[in-house]
């Protein structure tokens, strides 16, 4: 509020009623706050959620700011110095966001601060995984006390909850799959009445294990298997919208002359077409026609096994723009026409995409989205040549997470870390 208000007086923006003005932005942003959760930054919040807060804030602001000139007719308001206040303000809350959520980490982790106390109820992979994080994330401010299996025989929740109040807990986290439903509601009970934070942790085996989400059928509620984020037709526009800019920006300053220069090389070193067209599986799985520059000597088996490492296939600048991902960069036509997405899971081979079908559990999942010409999956290190069992699952794994936690700061990161990786080079980019 500081910020908002203070900023005003640095700049002419010709008001007719200062005052006026003031009241308007600080009711407008207190609702806007609220409607965003703009302060709603808990311990576990990623810093991409924390930007993707400032920019919805921001833009939501902006619209209620100029709506300020129409709503209460101020014709002489400089359009620019508001501009220039808004940029202003706005990097000025970035930067003390941001500054409060380092040293609130900094003070958690070097000096033991902002502390809660937290045990565990259960024993299994995931409460180890918890535990795991709880010591390894000083930043988060936990401090894990102790962990209590229902299957030992000594076990009993009036023994947790004695040593609970004994050691002041603040939050007890408990597995659902180890506890029975009436020792859930005893667990609950003591929790409401203790003034203690209770939360539970999901089992693999369970459907609550699944990013759910909670909707009402007039007073019904009732829980979808799966929130996709694209299905919202706002971001379907942004990322579309996104796509567009960036395969033009691509396509413009970069293959226009990149294109012939590489037409001459494929083609002085083999015989064959300079570009390589292949049919894989898109959105909803519908086949399209993905295009390469041609880094192999044209071959019968182009379209049913992958480049291996060593293959005699792979022509010497075909090495050269596998390492460098240059043999990918003609697909930014295929997400100028809508095949594609810049970001998104990576599209297979059909023969492939039908055998991993078959074989792995929730393959189909990534066919949510459009695909990409780089993924989550590619930055995480699972690119390339599929060599195990673990290489597909992994990467089915991380392109799950991304058809279920898509945004554009998400897709910008991914794009970064693409370029990044490119120029230091990959072990599987071959």
């Amino acid at each position: 509020m500081l910020i908002i208000i203070g900023s005003v007086f640095l700049f002419e923006i010709n008001l007719t009623d200062r005052l006026l003005f003031l009241a308007y932005i600080v009711v407008l942003w207190s609702i806007i706050s609220f409607y965003n959760r703009f302060y709603e930054v808990q311990r576990n919040t990623r810093i991409v959620q924390v930007s993707t807060l400032l920019c919805k804030q921001i833009v939501l602001f902006a619209v209620v700011l100029y709506a300020f000139i129409g709503f209460f007719k101020q014709p002489n308001v400089s359009r620019l110095n508001m501009g220039n206040y808004l940029i202003f303000t706005f990097i000025l809350l970035t930067f003390f966001k941001f500054l409060i959520y380092f040293l609130l980490n900094k003070y958690r982790s070097a000096l033991g601060g902002n502390i809660r106390l937290v045990v565990v109820i259960g024993k299994n992979s995931k409460t180890s995984q918890l535990i795991k994080t709880f010591n390894k994330r000083l930043d988060f401010g936990y401090k894990f006390m102790n962990q209590f299996s229902p299957k030992d025989e000594s076990f009993s929740l009036s023994k947790c909850f004695d040593y609970i109040i004994d050691n002041d807990i603040d939050e007890i986290f408990f597995s659902v799959a180890e506890l029975s439903n009436m020792q859930i509601n005893e667990l609950i009970d003591f929790a409401d009445n203790n003034l203690r934070e209770l939360k539970f942790i999901p089992d693999n085996k369970e459907i609550f294990s699944k990013k759910l989400k909670y909707e009402y059928y007039d007073y019904i509620p009732v829980l979808s298997l799966r929130s996709i984020p694209l299905k919202e037709p706002i971001n379907k526009v942004i990322k579309r919208f996104f796509d567009i800019l960036l395969s033009l920006f691509i396509i413009v300053f970069l293959l226009s002359w990149l294109t012939p220069i590489l037409a001459i090389i494929i083609k002085l070193e083999s015989r064959g077409p300079v570009f390589f067209k292949q049919s894989r599986n898109g959105f909803n799985y519908l086949e399209f026609d993905c295009y390469k520059f041609r880094s192999m000597t044209p071959n019968k088996n182009a379209h049913l096994h992958q480049a291996t490492k060593g293959d005699d296939r792979v022509t010497k600048v075909g090495a050269f723009i596998r390492k460098t991902s240059i043999d990918e960069l003609p697909q930014f036509f295929n997400v100028l026409f809508g095949d594609m997405s810049v970001v998104g899971p990576r599209p297979h081979m059909v023969s492939h995409t039908n055998m991993y079908a078959r074989k792995v559990d929730k393959f189909m999942v990534r066919h949510f989205v459009k695909p990409g010409i780089t993924g989550l999956a590619q930055i995480s290190g699972f690119r390339g040549e599929i060599e195990t069992d673990k290489d597909i699952i992994n990467r089915v794994k991380y392109d799950i997470f991304y058809v279920e936690n898509w945004s554009l700061l998400l897709d910008i990161k991914i794009i970064l870390q693409t370029f990044i990786n490119a120029l230091k080079g990959e072990k599987k980019a071959y």
